[in-house]
């Protein structure tokens, strides 16, 4: 029985229709019913982890995700965080976090990671990290890839939210559960295919306006490309690391 997360979850359905957002989900039954798993999320958009728990409430499972720690750090969102058993991420401490990850899995937890990191300004799929590789190994558990399309319309980098009744589509595929077999570089490589398949499979049946800044220049948007994107992250970090040398 999870009281606050079960109550959390009935107003995110709330605020959902509140928005007329349209949820169309393919593969939830790959979700599996018992066990610990890693699932592995795409990253568009600031509301992408209240999407991707949907599908597991199907079979009555919650997931635990990896957020970085200034959420938890906050006073209205960290004692949320906490009561719902996420995971707290601190850069400058990332073995922690890492080591209460695969804890969790063990314990037969879904654990929800981006392994992207950050989110993709492009829209595609970034270079992933290999810690949702190593930490499924490391647990001897499944990985599950999700895709979600349609979130970085709602409230993305760099964009205003948009989170009144807009009726937006938003699309999740769940993917086949990927076995812990073989290296971490090897396995990561894989779920990037895999994703990154997923996504094109997705985005076929979606509608993409010319040049609306949501849509990936690939098929039409004004968003930048990947190349482009990387950069901009590139000079993000630049900065940052530069604020932080001025202190």
């Amino acid at each position: 029985m999870e009281p606050v997360y079960r109550s959390v979850i009935g107003i995110a359905r709330v605020v959902f229709a509140f928005e007329g957002l349209k949820f169309e989900v393919e593969g939830e039954e790959n979700i599996p019913a018992t066990g610990g798993a890693v699932v592995a999320v795409n990253h568009t958009g600031y509301m992408d982890f209240t999407y991707a728990g949907l599908p597991p409430r199907t079979v009555k499972r919650y997931i635990r995700f990896m957020a970085k720690k200034e959420v938890f750090d906050n006073k209205i969102s960290g004692p949320i965080m906490r009561a719902l058993k996420h995971i707290p991420v601190d850069r400058a401490a990332g073995a922690e976090s890492y080591k209460a990850a695969v804890q969790s899995l063990s314990k037969g937890e879904l654990v929800g990671v981006y392994p992207e990191a950050t989110i993709s300004r492009s829209f595609e799929i970034k270079e992933f990290k290999s810690g949702a590789a190593r930490m499924a190994i490391e647990a001897g558990v499944p990985i599950i890839p999700t895709v979600i399309w349609g979130a970085q319309r709602v409230w993305t980098k760099g964009f205003p939210k948009r989170l009144g009744r807009t009726k937006t589509p938003i699309s999740i595929a769940v993917g086949k559960p990927i076995d812990p077999v073989g290296p971490p570089a090897e396995l990561t490589e894989k779920l990037h295919a895999t994703m990154q398949e997923m996504l094109l499979k997705l985005q076929e049946g979606y509608e993409h306006p010319a040049g609306a800044y949501w849509v990936p220049a690939r098929l039409g948007g004004s968003a930048p490309t990947l190349d482009e994107a990387n950069k901009l992250d590139a000079d993000d970090a630049a900065a940052k690391a530069a604020r932080r040398q001025g202190k």
